[in-house]
């Protein structure tokens, strides 16, 4: 194989390093951020709770009483809190499951059952890191070696194919 196609082969294995070692870090600022999600709407339903237990209500009777009103307003603000309890007990079960999973399943866990929102707002602030964990150093590898031999395969490849031509051509002509 040429000194070209292992030049590039290996720019490319790089690129595709870096590229893998960022899904570790993406997945930890979608932890930061789950967290501060959860913690917010903590306080919210902390707040509304408190609200509730003033006025002689428990959480459920609060919404219901919400939910049930004749102001369009009123209700939707029901409905609205049932979605924020509903959504952090779904955010706390997802923590916790990804907390209790290994390295690599926390990003599997991340893509297959992510929240939405949280992993939007990820995206849209997403600052790339070295990877200096484990698991962002294996990443790194497993794409550099994932790219880096699937270029020399490619390459050789093609060339085996280009070479053929030119074999028979020989053969023919003899």
């Amino acid at each position: 194989m040429s000194r070209v196609v292992r030049i590039i082969a290996f720019g490319c294995g790089l690129c595709g390093g870096i590229v893998a070692s960022q899904g570790p870090e993406f997945a930890q600022q979608y932890r930061q951020r789950l967290g501060g999600a959860i913690d917010e709407l903590r306080q919210v339903i902390t707040r509304f709770d408190a609200d509730a237990q003033a006025s002689g209500e428990t959480r459920e009777s609060a919404i219901t009483r919400l939910r049930s009103n004749a102001d369009d307003f009123v209700s939707r603000q029901g409905t609205a809190m049932q979605a924020n309890v509903e959504r952090l007990g779904r955010l706390e079960n997802h923590r916790g499951t990804m907390m209790q999973a290994g390295p690599f399943s926390r990003v599997a866990l991340m893509v297959r059952d992510g929240d939405q929102d949280v992993m939007e707002a990820v995206y849209r602030d997403f600052e790339p890191a070295v990877p200096v964990t484990e698991e962002g150093i294996l990443s790194t590898a497993i794409g550099f070696i994932a790219v880096w031999g699937g270029v020399l395969l490619l390459m050789g490849f093609l060339r085996s194919l280009l070479r053929r031509p030119r074999a028979r051509r020989q053969e023919i002509q003899a």
